[in-house]
């Protein structure tokens, strides 16, 4: 067998074993954050914030997988509502604040030091929550499942399923809306 023809058995090999070992049998990965333990904190000391965002202790949780419109926050240059922003807002501390359990499962902080965490309220997610109530766009499509693929199917599955938002997507509202300060 010539040379290079060996080489291209071996290269052929090295991908399919890449694409099959981390496989189980459903395709998805063996080992994902998604099997990782649930953090478990005292509802009580919930302070809620915004629609995707509430402080706990010395923490701040952005809820990962959605993007909920905004309100006012004048320390970062947000100086009126988004349409729904109240709502959503309200919808996510009387949510937190009725719980009987809620958890959180880490991913990492952002740029703005916020640690971003998937939120289960009473064993079901915060985010599908407020996709399902048409309060909060989802965001795995454009940021991806973070090492969640299970979470993220989920998330999908939901705004798939829901209505869409009657609200202009945040991202694009706060380019409009959003003073920045310039140096």
């Amino acid at each position: 067998m010539p040379h290079y023809q060996r080489y291209k058995i071996h290269f052929v090999l090295f991908f399919l074993f890449l694409l099959i070992i981390p496989c189980d049998a459903q395709g998805e990965e063996s080992k994902n954050k998604d099997s990782v333990s649930h953090i478990e904190i005292d509802a009580a000391a919930i302070r809620p914030d915004d629609g995707d965002t509430f402080f706990y202790k010395d923490l701040t949780i952005r809820v990962l997988g959605i993007d909920a419109p905004e309100i006012i926050h004048k320390e970062h240059g947000i100086f009126e509502d988004q349409p729904y922003g109240r709502k959503a807002a309200a919808m996510t501390a009387n949510v937190l604040l009725k719980a009987k359990s809620v958890e959180y499962v880490p991913f990492q902080n952002d740029k703005y030091g916020r640690l971003l965490a998937h939120v289960f309220v009473d064993g079901k997610l915060l985010a599908i929550h407020l996709i399902r109530a048409g309060l909060a766009y989802e965001t795995v499509s454009y940021y991806g499942d973070n090492g969640f693929p299970g979470i993220a199917n989920k998330i999908l599955k939901a705004a798939h399923e829901s209505p869409r938002p009657r609200f202009e997507r945040p991202y694009k509202w706060r380019r409009r809306h959003q003073k920045r300060k310039w140096k």
